[in-house]
């Protein structure tokens, strides 16, 4: 029998030998693949280590290594004061109508704070205008009356002349004459006298609008719209004595009460290192402005004024702050030129195998760095080296923190 011939149907694959075999096996290799992926994924989510919450502090400059500065000598404690500091009141007893300053506004120099009910006083300022106007009225129908006097003194001489009217009307006509001259001066005295009315009036208008004597920061709003206010103190305690306080911030200094067995080490122009209680962290150079040249009898202390070097919007009045009076430090026979010192927290300092390091803050994770450390003063250690300034170290943080570990800054 013979074979039958090949035709183009015989070349169809069938399904069975489509899909299965080695393709199948890919596909189910590659579900494998995926699951094992993301099996390692969530292992590695679950496993890695979270970022820590750190408190960082700032690398600061203190000055220099060598120099005029040396140790502290003295330490004493005082406060922030305001060399330029005014309670803003009335110059008259009055009820407050309007107040424009709040507390924490900054104000300029002749800036309206506030007004009182001028209602009685301009009345008394339009009855002083009117009799100011009825007087130069008055003179000037004096005026007018003094020069017909004057020509009817005219004819009268000329009539005594011409021998046709006696000596008395010509005597009548020069009295008429002085006594509208000496009327005239009188009348303008009472203009004058007027005018001076009219502008005391108008100073009382004017002092019912309370102005800033100088320019500064607004601490306190004293009295509202109603209550009474007066330069002194009236009423039985229900009327204000002030409007607002008032601080010249540019003038903020430190005050300090230095025993007076320790005074010997405090001079002129002596720089200091400055603290304040709020920022314990933050030290701010300064300068002995002047010692008050007087004691306390009951407290035994000298009383020091310190200046800033450079004020700062965290500086406020009445701040506790603790200084360091600084000695003068002789630079050694020789010595290389001096270089900046800085200084961080001695919490941030860890010690690690003898070596003094520091976690510092890069991008959102930590950079272990060794240091070399020099004096402590108070809280803060100087750093010789290994730091550069502006860079944050970690002050608080996890005893395990470790290089390169994720962090969140709180």
């Amino acid at each position: 029998m013979s074979q039958p011939k090949p035709s183009l149907s015989d070349l169809r694959i069938e399904d069975h030998a489509r899909y299965g075999g080695s393709g199948r096996m890919g596909l189910g290799l590659l579900v494998i693949v995926v699951a094992a992926v993301a099996g390692a994924a969530l292992w590695y989510w679950f496993r890695a280590p979270r970022p820590v919450p750190v408190r960082v502090a700032p690398v600061v400059e203190t000055g220099a290594a060598s120099g005029s500065s040396g140790p502290a000598v003295l330490n004493a404690s005082g406060y922030v004061t305001a060399r330029r500091r005014a309670t803003v009141s009335s110059k008259m007893t009055g009820k407050v109508v309007d107040v424009m300053v709040e507390e924490g506004m900054a104000v300029k120099a002749g800036q309206v704070l506030a007004r009182l009910d001028d209602t009685t006083l301009r009345r008394y300022f339009e009855l002083a205008e009117a009799e100011l106007g009825a007087s130069r009225g008055t003179a000037a129908e004096t005026e007018v009356r003094l020069k017909e006097a004057r020509q009817t003194l005219d004819r009268a001489r000329a009539l005594v002349r011409d021998g046709i009217s006696g000596q008395a009307d010509l005597d009548r006509a020069e009295a008429e004459v002085d006594a509208l001259k000496a009327r005239l001066d009188l009348t303008r005295e009472q203009v004058t006298v007027a005018e001076r009315q009219v502008a005391l009036r108008q100073s009382d208008l004017d002092d019912t609008v309370i102005r800033a004597p100088f320019a500064g920061v607004a601490l306190s709003k004293d009295a509202q719209p109603g209550e009474m206010v007066s330069p002194v103190s009236a009423g039985g305690g229900f009327t204000r004595t002030g409007i607002s306080t008032i601080v010249d911030m540019s003038s903020l200094e430190i005050e300090v009460d230095v025993n007076e067995s320790f005074i010997n080490r405090v001079t002129p122009g002596q720089k200091v290192d400055a603290t304040l209680d709020a920022y314990p962290d933050w030290r701010i150079p300064g300068h002995v402005v002047a010692i008050v040249p007087t004691a306390d009898r009951q407290r035994a202390t000298v009383l020091v004024r310190i200046g800033f070097e450079k004020l700062d919007p965290r500086i406020l009045p009445d701040m506790g702050v603790k200084v360091a009076f600084l000695g003068a430090a002789e630079p050694a026979a020789g010595a290389s030129p001096a270089r900046p010192r800085f200084s961080i927290p001695k919490a941030a300092v860890r010690t690690d195998q003898g070596q003094s390091i520091v976690f510092v803050i890069v991008g959102d994770r930590v950079e272990r760095r060794a240091v070399r450390t020099g004096d402590a003063k108070g809280d803060q250690t100087e750093i010789v080296s290994g730091l550069a300034l502006g860079e944050r170290v970690v002050v608080e943080g996890p005893p395990d923190l470790a290089e390169g570990r994720a962090v969140i800054i709180r």
